[in-house]
């Protein structure tokens, strides 16, 4: 049996206290920042693949089921806004549909066949990486799309939360965060979600910064939708330029950018 389906430390959970639930709950989350530190170098791998392919054009793709697929879409949709890249360079596909990320779709992660499908939808080439994310690292939906992308020489890599698991070995960087029994038995929107979640960051985390979306500590590139990251980028302005606010703010929206403004305002 997988560990993250083995039975819990915990027994007799109906009989807690509300504060004995939460403790220990958070007692076995403490243990999963270890856990991904101890698959660093494995995620290091990752990140150097990636960081090569979308240096040279190519597109990162996420195929997960549930709790996994929709950390997936999660991750994808969070890299425009944040990082001023095309909606297309990163992308989040699970089993089911766009329609699974509020509902289950039933036996949808079954299917060994349709990530295959579904990432020919978006043309996927061997310009491509697409990493799997499968807690147990058996779900079929994961597997078939892996295992397609490496007979077509398209580069793969995972995120699973058991050792020696099939989808890891469908994928060329295996990233394996050995989380452990769940608080719930087999509830990995636990542990196994939480790691998985604290890989996809820095995952992508350190890919755009590698690719130069970053400057100093600051999100150049970030878009500006709302109103709470028109006053960041004003501030960001202000404090790199050593500007007024008056000032930054009109830089700002006439460069509709930070990186454009900081790098207008140094032609001057």
């Amino acid at each position: 049996m997988s560990t993250t389906e083995s039975a819990s430390h915990y027994n007799n959970l109906e009989q807690l206290s509300v504060q004995e639930l939460l403790v220990s709950i958070n007692q076995e989350d403490k243990t999963v920042p270890l856990a991904v530190e101890k698959a660093i170098p494995q995620l290091e791998q990752l990140v150097e693949v990636t960081v090569q392919k979308l240096r040279e054009g190519g597109r990162l793709f996420y195929i997960g089921a549930g709790t996994s697929g929709r950390l997936g879409v999660v991750d994808a949709s969070e890299c425009p806004p944040t990082y001023g890249v095309p909606h297309g360079m990163v992308v989040g596909i699970i089993a089911g549909g766009d329609g699974a990320i509020r509902k289950a779709v039933e036996f949808a992660e079954d299917d060994e066949a349709q990530a295959w499908k579904d990432l020919q939808a978006h043309q996927i080439s061997t310009k491509d990486i697409v990493v799997g994310i499968a807690a147990s690292g058996r779900t079929p939906y994961v597997i078939g799309g892996l295992n397609a992308c490496r007979s077509a020489g398209i580069s793969t890599g995972c995120i699973v939360c058991n050792a020696g698991s099939a989808v890891a070995h469908s994928a060329d960087y295996p990233v394996e965060v050995l989380t452990g029994p769940e608080f719930v038995t087999g509830s990995t929107r636990m542990k196994a979600g939480t790691a998985q979640k604290l890989v996809l960051n820095m995952l992508t985390t350190a890919t755009m910064i590698r690719l130069g979306k970053v400057r100093g500590n600051k999100m150049v590139d970030m878009q500006l939708s709302n109103h709470k990251l028109v006053d960041r980028g004003t501030r960001m302005l202000m404090e790199e330029l050593q500007i007024t606010e008056a000032e930054a703010a009109a830089l700002l929206q006439q460069h509709g950018n930070v990186r454009a403004a900081i790098d207008a305002y140094g032609k001057r």
